[in-house]
């Protein structure tokens, strides 16, 4: 029972096989297989009727972001509450489309689609003008002249049937 080479004997240790054969997989230096996965495009956020405005002001070229009145604090994603406070007081409110660059990471290889046909790309999080942080990703600026810090502005792209906002170097 348990120690280094223990055998995995039930149903329930089939995942952690699977892991540890994939571990021993890329520690000899082969190539690992994508899991299969469907058309599904991963890109194309759900939207629902609360997130509609966000959506509709995307796709005019508009970054909405939430503000609350009990405490007057700014939050992305966007919620029916405040997760500063918990207030319901939340109204949207344009936002600048202003950010800095806070961090960021380079992907060279994804398997889902349609993210495998675009790298490499630069996944990001910015600071907001406003406050929050956000997920990202970076265009038009070459990985290389990426600074922390970096002045942004909001762009949008098309992503099926939403437009997602996007940041490129501001200037």
């Amino acid at each position: 029972m348990g120690g280094a080479g223990a055998e995995l004997d039930d149903g329930a240790d089939l995942g952690r096989r699977a892991v540890r054969d994939v571990v021993a997989d890329v520690v000899a230096g082969q190539r690992v297989r994508a899991v299969p996965v469907s058309g599904r495009r991963f890109d194309e956020p759900e939207t629902d009727a609360f997130t509609r405005p966000y959506w509709d002001a995307a796709a005019e070229g508009v970054l909405l972001l939430r503000r609350c009145a009990g405490c007057g604090r700014t939050h992305h994603y966007p919620r029916e509450f405040c997760p500063h406070c918990w207030s319901d007081d939340v109204t949207w409110e344009r936002a600048s489309g202003r950010a800095t660059l806070y961090t960021w990471s380079v992907v060279h290889r994804n398997d889902l689609p349609p993210f495998g046909e675009r790298t490499p790309y630069v996944a990001a999080v910015v600071d907001l003008a406003e406050g929050p942080r956000m997920m990202t990703e970076v265009v038009e600026c070459a990985a290389a002249e990426l600074r922390v810090g970096m002045e942004l502005e909001a762009a949008f792209r098309p992503a099926g049937e939403v437009t997602v906002p996007v940041f490129r170097p501001r200037g």
